[in-house]
């Protein structure tokens, strides 16, 4: 293990909002235990260590030898105006993240493409992005309106991982694991006895995210991984840093939701 390994978990831990029961309810212990790991006074398994690093959403190599596989940085050369963007002159607000609105979305895509072979949690990552983010730039409003930090792998969901623990522990979800082409996967499958409860999401809503399940469902883990490193809102952010939605307004052809020229 490197030196400075037990500082840079606590890091890890507080940069994404988890607690140290959590991580300890994840890692099998009990939270004084966990907090030994964090002050240096016990050594990890190398399965502890592998659990965190799923966590933190890093490989495991770069986990224990501190590398944190950061992009040059990219620079915004040109910006998109959009036509209410023009006729407000204002920025428009982010609102704080809507825990039951980001689990009702959750539950819905895992509901009709869960089954799939590829839809493993570095694809729900990824579309749970994409759904967010290519919905403010088409509308100019949040959907969910969650907090996404820049990892290795692309895109991460900060909240994903304890609304998706508190979803298994009330019995709506059970994770798997599987394989896809060799490799090991994460999946979730919605427990059929439960009723969707989608009180929270607009007609409009419900239909961007069936587009965006239709154009994007059938990608696997590493090509919707690739379209979101050339997205502007990821290239733009620094490592460990909250994606920011005004980037949308400056994206590349390739992923733009929007038709500009008709503005």
């Amino acid at each position: 293990m490197v030196k400075d390994l037990f500082k840079k978990i606590k890091v890890l831990r507080e940069e994404n909002s988890f607690s140290q029961e959590y991580l300890a309810r994840e890692l099998g212990m009990s939270r004084p235990t966990y907090m030994l790991i964090e002050q240096g006074e016990r050594e990890l398994t190398i399965t502890e260590a592998e659990k965190l690093a799923a966590i933190f959403d890093m490989s495991l190599e770069n986990f224990l030898v501190g590398k944190d596989g950061r992009l040059p940085a990219v620079s915004i050369k040109k910006r998109k105006i959009s036509r209410k963007a023009k006729e407000l002159a204002i920025r428009i607000s982010i609102p704080q993240e809507k825990a039951e609105k980001f689990k009702q979305v959750l539950l819905y895509i895992i509901a009709k493409i869960g089954g799939k072979p590829n839809i493993g949690q570095t694809v729900l990552y990824k579309l749970l992005y994409f759904i967010d983010f290519d919905y403010y730039e088409k509308f100019e409003e949040q959907l969910v309106g969650a907090k996404y930090i820049k990892n290795y792998y692309g895109p991460t969901p900060v909240m994903f991982t304890k609304i998706m623990g508190d979803l298994e522990h009330k019995g709506k979800v059970e994770k798997i694991k599987s394989k896809f082409y060799k490799h090991e996967q994460t999946k979730y499958l919605v427990n059929p006895n439960e009723q969707l409860d989608l009180s929270e999401l607009s007609a409009q809503e419900l239909a961007h995210i069936d587009w965006e399940l239709d154009r994007l469902g059938d990608l696997t883990a590493t090509q919707i991984s690739a379209l979101s490193h050339i997205d502007t809102p990821w290239k733009v952010a620094k490592k460990r840093e909250a994606l920011e939605y005004e980037h949308v307004f400056y994206r590349p052809e390739e992923t733009s939701v929007k038709d500009y020229e008709t503005l």
